[in-house]
């Protein structure tokens, strides 16, 4: 099975895992209205990293979309779907998070800090 330190227990998520138990880049893609060429630049990495078969299964590919994926899963219903929680995710900027957007958290391998800014939100504290 794929192996990541981002857990991938959400039903939304879960249906973009294959049979081997890694990310499917093209439902990601088609999910997102989205080229593999633009995913990749959304999760920075190059477009090889998605669209090349032995580079899709790599840990730092499969983790840095996780990372997207689940981000993008926790915002989903507040921000109206899947295409408006892609947008927030690649837009929105942060004020808590010196003004950058979520997207280029992830980029910057702080998805963490994301993850404990909608922790924050979704205990009722202010954004």
């Amino acid at each position: 099975t794929a192996r990541s330190d981002v857990p991938l227990s959400n039903f939304f998520v879960s249906q973009l895992i294959n049979s081997a138990g890694f990310v499917d880049f093209d439902r990601v893609a088609n999910i997102f209205w989205m080229t593999k060429g633009q995913l990749a630049e959304t999760i920075g990495l190059t477009a090889p990293a998605v669209t090349k078969s032995d580079r899709q299964t790599a840990m730092r590919t499969q983790s840095r979309v996780r990372e997207m994926l689940e981000i993008v899963a926790r915002v989903r219903d507040w921000a109206g779907g899947d295409i408006q929680a892609m947008a927030w995710y690649r837009s929105q900027p942060i004020p808590a998070l010196d003004g950058r957007t979520p997207e280029a958290l992830v980029k910057a391998g702080q998805a963490s800090s994301v993850r404990r800014y909608l922790d924050h939100l979704a205990l009722g504290g202010f954004a």
